[in-house]
């Protein structure tokens, strides 16, 4: 059961992510056409390109925007309805948006199209959030980093897919652009379908409804056997430590000096993971390879490598975490990001100068969507899960995914108008030095190891709670620390 609720709540999750992303490149000339004549035939205005531009980047960017609202409510959600309802419920937005966007062009409402985006924009944020929380609750410790990968592996896959039926061959044709658009609401369907036969996360329910019958079902289900004890007191004892909090809001986080560090870390990583610029090369796929001398004839099918290439690397990433560890996933990643960003940029301003320099720039980008997939784009998600309790969880994934959209959002309005990636290399190095500086290694560990690493950051010069503590055993429901005994 573990690994069957996988595909069925990220086919409706983080996989609309990667495919809303990836449909908006094929239409682009279509839909600016359509937003040019709605113009002429209620105003008889003629926009020239620059204003059609800007209309067209409002267009893409208000998916961010839409995403921002959904992280501000998946944190309240998934603790009022739970992780799985939420995921469910998430639908309502997806189903609308499709609606809109299907009647669009018979409405000659380029308005529609812009409402679609955002409300897709909100299921895209909401599953962003809880998708990886109900993985990271629901999954063994053991195999913990590559279960919530699997959210990672299943936005490449979208992306992916958005590629092929974006093709001209499919619906990426001037007839079919509304048909496109609409063309998300099947995965949701499916998820419908298929994700209510699965149980909710372990932990939300033992831990904030306080049903441990129902959270031993739960597992056992998942689990396919006999609940295991290691698993369970894990479990007791996080409940046993947030006993008497009630979920925290974002604002409390940060007045609290426990968590300080681990919602800077967040913070940080969640911005970078926009700010690097790797999910804007999705948006404006069509104006890179243009800039790297690509034919109109060929671009289609490279950005289809594109995605194939971030798919391929997160797939490895999802094989190499457990071994290599997140600390040094994502270190290597963004190193190697910072390496690419400058051979890219000096390849741009060589390409009128030396015959192939253009498809240097190519490489360049297929490279740094490699290094993006193999560290970044997997393990940033997850790491809100392995460094935060339950009670602060759902605030600390509001936060990143609130920060992640905002600046999705940012990039997305500059990106058309800026052809030079030395700005995101330089995001890439200061990130690597701050995960170097900051991150502790969190693979294999429980919530009270990790906390206890961070305490030495949040607490530092200061004499407080007993640093031995990380040696406690937990025997019947009890903590025993060293100095208790």
């Amino acid at each position: 059961w573990d690994f069957l609720k996988i595909p069925s709540t990220a086919i409706g999750g983080t996989l609309q992510y990667g495919y809303n992303l990836a449909i908006m490149n094929a239409p682009t000339v279509f839909i600016q056409n359509f937003v040019n004549e709605t113009f002429l035939e209620r105003w008889g205005i003629q926009f020239g390109v620059y204003e059609v531009t800007l209309i067209w980047t409002f267009i893409v960017s208000i998916f961010s925007l839409g995403g921002f609202i959904g992280a501000l409510i998946a944190g309240p959600m998934s603790v009022r309805f739970g992780r799985k309802k939420t995921m469910l419920l998430n639908n309502v937005f997806l189903l609308s948006s499709s609606l809109l966007a299907l009647l669009s062009r018979t409405a000659k409402s380029f308005e529609m199209i812009i409402i679609s985006r955002f409300l897709v924009g909100i299921n895209a944020g909401i599953s962003m959030n809880v998708q990886p929380m109900y993985f990271g609750e629901s999954a063994p410790k053991h195999l913990r980093g590559a279960v919530s990968l699997s959210s990672a592996v299943f936005t490449s896959f979208g992306l992916v897919l958005g590629q092929v039926v974006s093709l001209k061959e499919l619906l990426g044709s001037e007839p079919c652009w509304q048909y496109l658009l609409a063309s998300n609401a099947i995965p949701g369907f499916i998820q419908l379908l298929t994700l209510p036969w699965f149980p909710e996360s372990p932990r939300y329910l033992l831990i904030d409804c306080g049903d441990k019958e129902a959270c031993l079902i739960a597992l056992q289900r998942l689990r396919g056997c006999e609940v295991q004890k290691e698993e369970l007191d894990e479990i007791l004892q996080e409940q046993n430590e947030t006993k008497g909090e009630r979920a925290k809001q974002p604002w409390e986080l940060f007045t609290d000096r426990s968590v300080r560090w681990q919602l800077i870390t967040v913070a940080v990583l969640s911005s970078a993971m926009q700010l690097c610029g790797n999910d804007s090369i999705y948006f404006y796929a069509s104006y890179v390879f243009q800039e790297a001398g690509i034919s109109a004839s060929q671009i289609q099918y490279v950005t289809i490598g594109t995605g194939m290439c971030e798919f391929t690397a997160c797939i490895l990433c999802n094989l190499l975490i457990e071994r290599l560890g997140r600390r040094l996933m994502l270190m290597g990643g963004y190193v190697l990001m910072t390496g690419w960003a400058i051979v890219f940029t000096v390849a741009l301003s060589l390409e009128n100068m030396v015959t192939w320099m253009p498809y240097l720039s190519m490489a360049c980008i297929f490279t740094y969507i490699l290094s993006f997939g193999m560290g970044p784009a997997g393990v940033t998600g997850i790491l809100p899960t392995e460094i935060f309790n339950q009670t602060s969880r759902p605030a600390a994934y509001m936060t990143a995914g609130s920060l992640m959209w905002l600046n999705l959002f940012i990039i997305g309005m500059i990106f058309p108008f800026l052809y030079c990636f030395v700005p995101f290399g330089a995001v890439c190095l200061l990130t690597a030095l701050y995960i170097q500086m900051v991150l502790p290694e969190t693979k294999g560990k429980t919530i009270s190891m990790i906390t206890k690493e961070f305490y030495r950051l949040n607490y530092r010069g200061q004499v407080k709670m007993d640093i031995e503590g990380k040696h406690a055993q937990y025997q019947l429901g009890e903590i025993f620390h060293s100095t208790a005994l």
